[in-house]
């Protein structure tokens, strides 16, 4: 006989949001959502969720709560704001904040999350995009108590294919930040290289093919050259803000650690003036606009 699944509360019904909650409706948790957005839910309450009007509540119907939120402000109004997860949290319980925030913040919440109700917090950031949220192959890096890690792993490896416990709480939120400094830097110098390579009369459209296996490959590149020597931005998959914010977490980090990141600040700086030319809700594959532009 199998073991009852745990009865999951589910906060933040996003562009990443939405395709793991499938998932783990598909793979039948009980699956309880909250979304300050309300007709964001409506999909996932066809499929069989049920929704919440705040986060207290989605807290009192759930063993375990996931979130994936905006940035450390939106994670710390849901966890410890008025009607949010502390008002029902109980010290059997866990929370998995699956959102890309500061680690110093991540810190700071789960020891007030602990001392408010006694529950347990995971920082568990994920990489691989919404084509990795749809299709369950997500990596996943963890902060956390090894004890707690081993409750949830089951559900993590639902949502994606790879999970590295990384350390304490706060090691994963460390570890997502060194990951879009990489992925970030990549998208900037993919968009500069399209661009040359359009001014030189090369077909641009042929770099990802031309460079598969060599040192230059990456997933970033494979996806973003065809988009931007396309001019191919829609549907948008992530979002320029989402990328700036995570730059400037990491240059941040960088700072309250001694460590010297220099590209990484530059590249803060070029996606902040991207963004500030309109394109902060647009698809990263629009930076090649900015070298289009100034060409």
């Amino acid at each position: 006989m199998k073991p009852e699944l745990p009865a999951l509360g589910f906060a933040g019904i996003g562009l990443m949001g939405l395709p793991m909650c499938r998932r783990l409706l598909a793979a039948g948790y009980p699956l309880t959502i909250w979304n300050r957005s309300a007709e964001k839910c409506r999909e996932l309450v066809e499929l069989g969720a049920r929704s919440v009007a705040t986060p207290a509540e989605l807290c009192r119907h759930s063993d375990i709560v996931l979130s994936c939120l905006a940035d450390s402000a939106a994670v710390r109004e849901v966890m410890l704001g008025e009607q949010g997860v502390a008002e029902a949290g109980k010290a059997h319980q866990l929370l998995i904040d699956l959102s890309s925030v500061e680690p110093s913040a991540t810190r700071e919440m789960a020891a007030e999350l602990a001392a408010l109700c006694g529950m347990g917090w995971i920082d568990a950031p994920v990489s691989g995009g919404v084509a990795g949220a749809e299709a369950g192959s997500l990596a996943i890096m963890v902060g956390g108590q090894a004890a707690h890690l081993e409750r949830v792993r089951g559900i993590l490896l639902t949502l994606g294919q790879r999970v590295t416990h990384m350390g304490g709480v706060g090691a994963g939120q460390v570890t997502k930040a060194c990951n879009q400094m990489i992925v970030a830097c990549n998208a900037l110098v993919i968009a500069e290289a399209v661009a040359l390579a359009e001014r030189s009369g090369v077909d641009a459209g042929l770099l990802a093919q031309a460079l598969a296996g060599g040192f230059a490959d990456s997933k970033p590149l494979q996806i973003l050259a065809g988009q931007m020597a396309e001019s191919r931005f829609e549907p948008v998959k992530w979002h320029v803000r989402t990328l700036l914010k995570d730059l400037d977490n990491a240059v941040q980090l960088s700072r309250e650690q001694g460590s010297a990141t220099p590209v990484s600040a530059l590249a803060a700086q070029l996606m902040r003036l991207h963004g500030s030319q309109g394109h902060l809700e647009h698809d990263p594959a629009t930076l090649v606009q900015l070298y289009r532009e100034r060409s």
